[in-house]
């Protein structure tokens, strides 16, 4: 049984703290639109799907408990706080698109005469609730699709051995998992024979995270710092890399969590097949490329530290983007929920 990261019913909402994983499990309270902008910013959620689901959640659990009885001041409300949580981590494309369509709704539902306040508050809450199972279901797809692509490429009945980067599963989404959703569905199909995970420095989402669901699961796994990934390759045969997205441009070009990218030309001199497994909801096609994406930059502390103990020296300055963009030439396929599709064809997968 794959790990809960966020547990919600009708008016209660509770995330998986998980800055204190793998050492301590600790659920947290998330009370309204304040919490959910805190949580997601400190990283106590991440992961964009994730995001997205318990920014817009935070939203419907703050509307529960509004009595506002004006649809107009609810639908000015409505907009102005799902903007302030878009803020809160702005490279995750999710949560972005969620927001839009829920103002939308809202909108719609402002604007028309038969729709009561309380028809508002039910239908809006209903459509943020319905993310939850959707999430869950595309991931399953998105697992399916490219174990098929991945298997596609052997002779025979061989087994496969996967390289991953960052928290791409159950902690990072609804459940079930983008990335590591793939490597749960090869795992199913008895096909998987290794997963090598990346730490994922600075944050370690690699090896506290990833590491952790795999040995949850009984997947057979080996923890790598990143700087083996060029070792790896040479030594072993490795049958694909894939990882997640937090936003995808128009024309293939992807942020994903630093890193990402360097994996992506180690893995095209190697000769190995690079995947990225993302929801139609990390694809941003207002985007004409990926130049066009806003890198987040974090604290220092994240490089300085590791919980209270500082281990770089004092005084020397940092860099610390939180993403890099992988460009569309080194990926191989973006396995979505509609299917794999090669950077040049995204196209046909978004809906006109």
């Amino acid at each position: 049984m794959s790990l809960e990261s966020i547990r919600y019913t009708r008016g209660k909402l509770e995330i998986l703290d998980q800055l204190l994983l793998p050492l301590q499990t600790r659920y947290v309270k998330v009370q309204g639109v304040e919490d959910g902008w805190r949580v997601i910013n400190k990283m106590q959620v991440r992961g964009a799907p994730a995001i997205a689901i318990v920014g817009c959640l935070s939203l419907a659990i703050e509307l529960e408990k509004d009595n506002c009885t004006d649809k107009k001041i609810m639908r000015q409300e409505i907009e102005g706080k799902l903007n302030y949580l878009v803020s809160a981590r702005p490279t995750a494309v999710n949560i972005k698109l969620a927001a839009e369509e829920l103002i939308n709704l809202a909108n719609v539902l402002s604007a028309a005469e038969n729709v009561t306040p309380n028809d508002f508050k039910e239908r809006f809450i209903s459509s943020i609730e319905s993310m939850l199972a959707k999430d869950i279901e595309d991931n399953k797809a998105i697992g399916n699709y490219g174990c098929e692509a991945i298997l596609s490429n052997l002779e025979g009945d061989g087994q496969v051995r996967i390289l991953t980067h960052c928290n791409t599963g159950s902690l990072a989404t609804a459940g079930y998992g983008t990335a590591l959703g793939v490597i749960r569905s090869l795992h199913a199909s008895k096909r998987l024979e290794h997963v090598y995970c990346t730490e994922t420095r600075p944050y370690n989402q690699g090896a506290r995270l990833t590491a952790y669901e795999l040995v949850h699961e009984k997947i057979p796994a080996t923890l790598i710092v990143d700087s083996m990934v060029s070792a790896l390759m040479n030594l072993r045969k490795i049958s694909a890399v894939v990882v997640g997205a937090d936003r995808v441009a128009a024309n293939g070009d992807t942020a994903n969590k630093i890193g990402t990218y360097q994996i992506a030309i180690v893995a095209k001199h190697h000769g190995v097949p690079f995947y990225v497994a993302a929801p139609l909801t990390s694809i941003d096609m207002s985007l004409t490329s990926g130049e066009k994406i806003k890198i987040e930059e974090r604290p220092d502390r994240e490089m300085t530290h590791i919980g209270e103990h500082r281990i770089a020296a004092p005084g020397i300055n940092c860099w610390n983007p939180s993403f890099d963009v992988t460009p569309a030439s080194l990926i191989t396929g973006i396995i979505t929920e509609k299917g794999v599709f090669s950077p040049e064809k995204l196209n046909e997968c978004i809906p006109t």
